[in-house]
C-alpha cells in the first residue's frame, strides 16, 4: 500500500519544506520503513496542512493510505483519540472517509520528541551544550510547551550551532533522533511508527 504523509512544517520556502520532506523520511527509514517509505508531504502552516490532508484523503485510490501529522499544541486528555483532540482544540471535523488510524499527533509538539533522545541532541548541538538546562521528565509527552521551548534555547545558546532555531535546526535533529527511543517515550509516536509499518507492508 502508498502511504502519503502530510506532516505539519516547511513554512513556505522551498528550501525548508525540503529539509522537513527529507529529515522525516531519514526519520522513517530508521524506524524500518527503508523499503516501504511513505510518501512525506510538507504542509507549512496547521490549519494548511489539514486542508491538504483532507483533499488528498477525498482523491485517494483505493491502495493508498493518507495521514495526517500535526502538533497537539496541547495536551491530550486521557483516553481521548487525535480527532477528540482536534475536534477541541482546533474544531476541526473529522472527514467521513477518515479512521482513527488516519491523524496522528505530535504530544505536544515535535521538540517533545528530542527530549527522548537527549545523546542525539548534544552530539548536534557539540561543545557548550547544557544538558541539565533541559526538564528531566521521562514523560515528554507531559512536558509543557513552554518549558519544551525554553529549555532548548538554554540549552543550546552556549553550544557551538549557537540557540535553537527551529527553521535552521528542527528537522536536522528529527533526522539525527533513535526513532526507538522516541518511540518508547512517546505513546503517540509508538502508535504513529506501528501504523506506518503496518500499513506500509500491505500489497
Amino acid at each position: 500500500m502508498k502511504v502519503k504523509v502530510y506532516v505539519e512544517g516547511g513554512g513556505e520556502r522551498r528550501t525548508l519544506k525540503t529539509k522537513c520532506r527529507d529529515n522525516f523520511s531519514a526519520f522513517f527509514r530508521k524506524a524500518g520503513l527503508a523499503g516501504h517509505m511513505p510518501a512525506i508531504f510538507a504542509g507549512g502552516g496547521r490549519q494548511k496542512t489539514y486542508g491538504s490532508f483532507c483533499t488528498a484523503l477525498g482523491e485517494a485510490a483505493d491502495n493508498e493510505f493518507i495521514v495526517l501529522l500535526v502538533d497537539s499544541e496541547d495536551p491530550v486528555a486521557e483516553g481521548a483519540g487525535p480527532w477528540t483532540h482536534l475536534k477541541t482544540r482546533d474544531n476541526w471535523d473529522r472527514p467521513a472517509a477518515a479512521e482513527d488510524e488516519n491523524a496522528h499527533l505530535m504530544v505536544q509538539c515535535m521538540e517533545a520528541w528530542f527530549f527522548a533522545d537527549k545523546e542525539a541532541l548534544a552530539a548536534y548541538f557539540g561543545a557548550g551544550f547544557r544538558l541539565n538546562a533541559l526538564s528531566a521528565r521521562a514523560d515528554i509527552e507531559n512536558i509543557p510547551k513552554a518549558d519544551i521551548e525554553n529549555g532548548l534555547k538554554a540549552a543550546t545558546k552556549p553550544s557551538r550551532k549557537g540557540k535553537y532555531n527551529k527553521g535552521r535546526h528542527s528537522f536536522e535533529v528529527l533526522a539525527a533522533l533513535k526513532p526507538a527511543k522516541v518511540a518508547a517515550a512517546s505513546p503517540h509516536a509508538a502508535r504513529l511508527i506501528d501504523t506506518l509499518q503496518a500499513k506500509a507492508s500491505l500489497p
